[in-house]
């Protein structure tokens, strides 16, 4: 107990915490003739002192706003020449950022009103139960690098072996920027983060529990990516640069090639951003440029066969990548009550991959086969969006309107010559897939006196027709009859109603969300191993509420409970392998259905004027899970391949518990500390395999225990200079079929200001131990295989940034 204590409060991490302000409003009337009350007035008092903080005098119409007052308990005054002074008490706790007091009745004579409590509480942020907000300022130790790279420190978050976000425990995890899925970060699974320069964001949000106004699916939580905009008026932005060398070090020597893995990666990183607000225009750009060789993945697998032979691999992704990426957009204010914002982002990569694939025979130490590869892509993804906002009279009242297309293109080739004793060959393939998706949503809000409600309906329309075009060598390993092409589609319509009710020690959310989805998947009919086209329909209800108690002004507890979903998409059901380890196949499954998940949470809240300490206690039951399966094919006689092929795999459990710890000693210190310990239990499965032929495979029963544990410390050196110290350590872990193995990661970075705080140089390094690389265990059937995948973490980078 004395060990897990100990690494507890030495390996865990940092989630900044940030206090936003709330608005008030409301309209005063003649109690008598019900007559609206113009230059009425209204003062905020602090609740324990009774000291007056500010106020306002009401409008033409009676109406009065109060605007940028922090969390808090008041005391709220209204009175008026002639008429006798009401009173209002509003606890702002943390649920909405805006509420509305309603019609406010002063009565011309001195009788006493009884008095009306009102409670106003902030949009779940930062500091609430719901969500955490890494505020990307904050991350020097990750400056320089990439959404991924900044997340890492974030409380509940890990990496699975293909880069994927897990929180709690899974990659079901849904992506939004600014609030809206694209076909940059995924419309049902995540994508695109390690590609997300962190320089252009503001802040990065993680709500575990969402409420029926977001998408129904990613049953882990939603990542949501917010963009810098600057509100200054006038011309101003920032214009950056950043140097780093990645890879500097090998974990593990190379297998014998001639090219083996690239190493001292060199990256170069220009910025600039550009913001322009003058009346009622507003003009925005964010742009970055990169250039860099990188190690996206160096995969060792040492394969141990039932039959005694022992077969190492491996396979880098040795990449020269050059990539634009530009945001910008123009936000229009037509008047007090309409406003209107077109936006639009253009990316683009082009990346190219090398490596010279060994496969050594350990036994009698000779090369079986050796493979020299190429892959050729380019990626581009194109969104625009046009947002329409009414704002009604009463503050908080409004109406919006989004209008999104976005399109994803993906135009991947790969290049395979085989030049061993057992072959001689020259393989080559091309993928060519266009993502588009168009959707329209509308969403309602009307704050009440002691709430507010929201409705909202959506519909998105989605296609990805996939041309896969094979120029087979001789003796070829690509498998025949696949077909030329493929068609997918999805269609989405949707409904939802959220009531907020909140009092002075409790609040509830309730929501209900109905979903309508219609799925088909079209194949090539010469495609042999999947005889039928796909296609299925079905509505589902998505139930969530939270329940809030306020012990008192320091303590909260809440209960949640949510369904959730995730769907497949195209790049889970596509049929063609893809090749980047020609005996480890990565490949789709065209009849993939659903997941869904019932989750439940406790959470608790302590707060005191230096710090606060989280906690939540979480389960949550899957059905009918998907992940891939490893299996062997042994249709060649020549040499087996492993398949990894999308299955659902039946029931699950995750459960655990999750800490955060924040603590400021005095103005110069800063720590934050996060453990989350959890259980993954995988009920035992039995199905069937359809590619490249039928066969069974078989789930074990498996349960295990594991944990992650981060600790990160802010250190300011007088005014203009802070360093921050970051660990990460994530415990063994079981898998399907296996289990994934601890790796642990301690980054540093310092920043220094100077020009009068409008410039900054960094200087970061992540990973300076090199160790947080990719180490699993499986247990196959008919094998066992080590995998390494000891990919690019190791990097040092030196930036600047300079704003006007």
């Amino acid at each position: 107990m004395k060990y897990v204590i100990t690494i507890f409060l030495l390996l865990i991490c940092s989630c900044g915490f940030a206090q936003e302000n709330i608005t008030i409003s409301g309209q005063l009337y003649d109690g008598e003739t019900e007559e609206t009350m113009p230059f009425a007035n209204v003062a905020l008092h602090g609740f324990d002192d009774n000291i007056l903080l500010t106020g306002a005098i009401t409008d033409d119409n009676g109406r009065f706003e109060i605007l940028e007052i922090p969390l808090g308990k008041y005391r709220l005054y209204f009175s008026f020449l002639g008429y006798t002074t009401t009173e209002r008490t509003l606890v702002a706790d943390g649920l909405n950022t805006i509420f509305d007091l309603g019609k406010i009745e002063l009565a011309p004579s001195a009788e006493a009103l009884t008095e009306v409590e009102v409670v106003g509480k902030q949009e779940t942020t930062n500091s609430d139960l719901n969500k955490k907000t890494l505020n990307l300022n904050n991350t020097i130790a990750q400056s320089g690098g990439s959404v991924l790279d900044a997340m890492k420190t974030m409380p509940g978050v890990a990496f699975d072996q293909d880069g994927k976000v897990i929180l709690r425990g899974s990659d079901k995890v849904v992506v939004l920027i600014d609030g809206k899925q694209s076909s940059l970060t995924g419309f049902g699974n995540q994508k695109g983060l390690a590609n997300i320069p962190a320089s252009n964001i503001e802040k990065i949000e993680i709500i575990n529990n969402p409420s029926a106004k977001y998408d129904a699916n990613g049953f882990a939580g939603i990542v949501n990516i917010i963009y810098k905009k600057e509100k200054q008026t006038g011309f101003n932005g920032d214009v950056g640069l950043s140097f780093g060398l990645g890879a500097l070090g090998k974990r593990k020597e190379d297998t014998q090639t001639d090219l083996g893995s690239f190493s001292v990666n060199p990256k170069l990183i220009p910025s600039l951003n550009l913001n322009y607000k003058t009346g009622k225009l507003n003009y925005f750009m964010q742009s970055e440029f990169i250039v860099q060789e990188a190690l996206p993945n160096n995969e060792f697998t040492t394969r141990n066969y039932d039959d005694g032979r022992t077969i190492i691999s491996q396979v880098p992704e040795n990449r020269k990548q050059f990539r634009t990426i530009v945001n910008g957009g123009i936000d229009w204010e037509i008047d007090g009550n309409n406003s209107l914002t077109i936006s639009g982002l253009y990316d683009r990569e082009k990346h190219i991959d090398t490596a010279q694939v060994a496969f050594i025979d350990l036994n009698s130490d000779s090369r079986n086969r050796f493979y020299t590869w190429e892959e050729s892509e380019v990626t581009r993804y194109i969104n625009v969006a046009a947002n329409y906002k009414h704002n009604f009279p009463q503050v908080g009242h409004t109406l919006t309107t989004n209008v999104q297309y976005t399109q994803g293109l993906e135009d991947e080739t790969y290049s395979l010559n085989d030049s061993s004793a057992v072959r001689i060959g020259r393989d080559k393939t091309n993928i060519l897939a266009i993502e588009n998706t168009t959707s329209f949503s509308s969403d309602y809000v009307r704050p009440l006196k002691n709430g507010r409600m929201e409705l909202g309906a959506k519909a998105r329309i989605r296609r990805l027709p996939v041309d896969y075009t094979i120029t087979p060598g001789q003796n070829s390993i690509i498998y025949p009859n696949l077909g030329i092409f493929s068609d997918w589609g999805e269609n989405l319509y949707a409904g939802y109603v959220n009531y907020v009710l909140e009092k002075e020690k409790y609040d509830v959310e309730a929501g209900l969300r109905a979903e309508q989805t219609n799925v088909f998947y079209d194949l090539d009919p010469i495609n042999i191993y999947y005889p039928n086209n796909d296609a299925y329909d079905y509505f589902e209800l998505f139930p969530s509420m939270r329940f809030s108690y306020k012990l008192n002004g320091n303590n909260k507890l809440s209960a949640f409970y949510n369904r959730r979903i995730d769907r497949p998409g195209e790049p889970e059901l596509r049929v063609f392998p893809k090749y980047d380890d020609p005996e480890l196949l990565k490949v789709g499954n065209p009849y993939l259905r659903p997941q869904f998940t019932d989750a439940f949470e406790i959470a608790h809240k302590y707060s005191w004027d230096s710090g606060s300490l989280f906690s939540a206690v979480y389960h949550r039951i899957i059905k009918d899970q998907y992940m891939r399966i490893f299996s062997i094919d042994d249709s060649n006689p020549d040499y087996q391949i492993v398949n990894r092929i999308y299955q659902n795999t039946g029931r699950a459990t995750n459960s655990g518990i999750e800490l955060l710890f924040s603590q400021d000693f005095g103005s110069k210190v800063q720590f934050s500390t996060s453990f989350n310990g959890y259980e993954n239990t995988i009920d035992p499965f039995l199905g069937t395999l359809l590619f490249p032929f039928e066969r069974s495979f078989t789930i074990k029963e498996s349960s295990d225990t594991t944990w992650d544990a981060k600790l990160s410390g802010e250190f300011k050196f007088g005014s203009d200079l802070t360093a921050q110290l970051t660990a990460v350590y994530f415990a063994d872990r079981n898998i399907p079929q296996g289990k994934q193995l601890a790796r642990a990661s301690v980054d540093l970075g310092f920043k220094k200001t100077f020009l009068k705080n409008k410039g900054e140089l960094t200087l970061s390094a992540t990973d300076l131990f090199n160790r947080f690389g990719i180490r699993q265990q499986i247990n196959g059937e008919g094998f066992t295989a080590r995998y390494e995948n000891l990919y690019e973490t190791q990097v040092v980078r030196l930036g600047t940034k300079i704003r006007f």
